[in-house]
């Protein structure tokens, strides 16, 4: 099968983005946000560090940061101190500079040590992935440039690497409290964005994970459908994840 069109039109360069871009989107679903922040499943090493290494790559972030930042934003969702709400701060500063509201959560080093407890470094987080976060995005303009050249891969890494700032940190950050619909009448203004969950890893269905956020599932409706349990279930089977709570 000739592939070549994924490296040689724009149309094809676009493919690969939202492909890599969905499978960054997992990776922070499964075991950043349901394993290592509200502890719903475990993954085998065989499956976590694949995911571990595919996120310092495509987003050089740290699992204490990410997790203490949500922690925290679940901690005082939708009040003053909440590190992201769009209720506070509007929905389009969210949606656009969530990446920022992130960054200044995670620069509060009494945060990390309140809402990161649990969360230990190995080798690999102490010695790699955190002094070298940058070197993950980095490693992977050279990766992409050689497959698609220099100028057209900057264009192609550019859209990898702000994937999960504008569509985790934006739009579930931001719409996910602002339109949509609800399941549940919780305190805060969580919404569900889409019934299919399927291009955010049911990360779109964010009403019932604010009401259920124990559950390693989102969807609670017949028409939803949680695109990350879904992986998750394929992982139970192949005996590589765990729940923990149901």
């Amino acid at each position: 099968m000739d592939l070549s069109f994924l490296t040689h039109t724009w149309w094809g360069s676009l493919i690969v983005i939202v492909i890599a871009g969905h499978i960054t989107i997992m990776c922070t679903s499964l075991y950043l946000h349901r394993s290592l922040t509200h502890g719903s499943v475990v993954f085998s090493p065989i499956a976590a560090f694949p995911m571990r290494v595919w996120l310092w790559l495509f987003t050089g972030m740290s699992a204490k940061q990410w997790v203490a930042v949500h922690r925290k934003h679940h901690a005082f969702v939708d009040t003053a101190n909440d590190p992201h709400s769009p209720v506070i701060e509007g929905w389009a500063r969210i949606l656009f500079l969530g990446v920022v509201y992130y960054r200044r959560a995670y620069g509060d080093s009494e945060t990390i040590a309140k809402y990161a407890k649990g969360i230990k470094d190995d080798f690999f987080e102490k010695y790699i992935f955190v002094p070298l976060k940058y070197g993950g995005p980095v490693l992977l303009y050279f990766i992409v440039a050689q497959i698609f050249g220099y100028l057209p891969g900057l264009f192609v890494w550019t859209g990898l690497v702000l994937w999960v700032p504008f569509w985790a940190a934006g739009v579930v950050n931001g719409l996910g409290h602002t339109v949509g619909y609800r399941n549940f009448q919780v305190e805060d203004a969580s919404t569900n964005i889409l019934p299919f969950g399927i291009l955010l890893s049911g990360e779109e269905l964010h009403n019932n994970h604010h009401k259920l956020p124990s559950s390693a599932k989102f969807s609670v409706k017949w028409y939803e459908f949680d695109m990350g349990w879904f992986y998750i279930s394929v992982l139970r089977f192949l005996h590589l994840a765990k729940l923990r709570t149901v």
